[in-house]
């Protein structure tokens, strides 16, 4: 029998006063084989909190970036500079440059830095599997239920701003003796559509838990998922032969409030020192 450990170290909320909270997702997973970081964040708060909760940053093999977004690499910096031999996997366009229109026709910034020494970097352009435990996936092949929040989002392309496509996002799949657990970062690209990607992925077998923000929160009233749409997701994710649930970040106290009026249990909110032990 073995243990796998998940272990929120970034989230939005706070539930424990002693670790801290930022915009962001970071999320320590471990197995017998690994010691991955899914995400860093946006600071060095990862590691400030990992530390509290007992976690060597130098023992991390594998770092996974799931966009190129600054609250969820932000912390790369900081990581290259403690860890001197963990692989980093990261899409090539997570470099591109990122945008958020915060205000109307004015646009913030919001990609990676763009002096990180790359070195480490393994830039991927497709699906990759890292080995049996670990495969990472972009290639999503529908767009239903695509987050209305996108439509604030931009990326600079031959000087202009265009909408984001995220074709810079990826999502992991932890298998582990046949049990298998999906991680996702903001799920820009809908969380039905990532879902069933993995679950075409994985084949015969079926997702256990996912961990993911669902991005269905806005600034701008016009772009806040309906909540008709909120619903509708989450009569689908409760239709699915998945155990449990677990987000926040990017998915809003208001659509979190929907959806766990559907799905009840199994829908759990995120927040640093959040911790989950599987036997398998």
């Amino acid at each position: 029998m073995f243990i796998i450990k998940i272990i929120t170290l970034v989230e939005d909320s706070q539930a424990d006063s002693d670790l801290g909270f930022e915009h962001g997702i970071s999320f320590y997973i471990e197995t017998d084989n690994h010691k991955v970081l899914f995400d860093l964040g946006q600071s060095n708060l990862y590691a400030k909190n990992a530390e509290k909760l007992g976690i060597d940053i130098e023992t991390i093999d594998i770092v996974i970036i799931s966009h190129g977004h600054y609250d969820h690499g932000g912390g790369l910096n900081h990581f290259l500079s403690v860890n001197d031999h963990a692989k980093i996997y990261i899409m090539k366009s997570a470099f591109n440059e990122f945008y958020s229109m915060r205000v109307v026709n004015e646009y913030t910034y919001v990609g990676l830095s763009n002096k990180l020494d790359q070195k480490r970097f393994i830039l991927l352009d497709d699906d990759f599997k890292i080995d049996k435990e670990l495969t990472l996936f972009n290639n999503i092949k529908t767009k239903d239920f695509f987050p209305s929040s996108n439509n604030t989002l931009y990326k600079k392309h031959n000087n202009e701003m265009i909408k984001d496509d995220f074709e810079h996002e990826q999502n992991l799949i932890l298998n582990f003796n046949e049990e298998y657990f999906l991680f996702a970062g903001c799920a820009h690209k809908g969380i039905v559509n990532i879902i069933n990607q993995a679950e075409e992925i994985i084949g015969d077998h079926s997702i256990k838990m996912v961990f993911s923000g669902f991005h269905l929160v806005s600034r701008y009233k016009e772009f806040e998922e309906s909540e008709e749409n909120i619903k509708k997701i989450a009569y689908i994710l409760r239709n699915n032969l998945i155990e449990k649930y677990y987000t926040g970040h990017c998915t809003g106290n208001r659509g979190y409030k929907i959806m766990k009026g559907i799905l009840n249990e199994e829908l759990i909110l995120l927040y640093p020192g959040c911790s989950i032990k599987i036997l398998v």
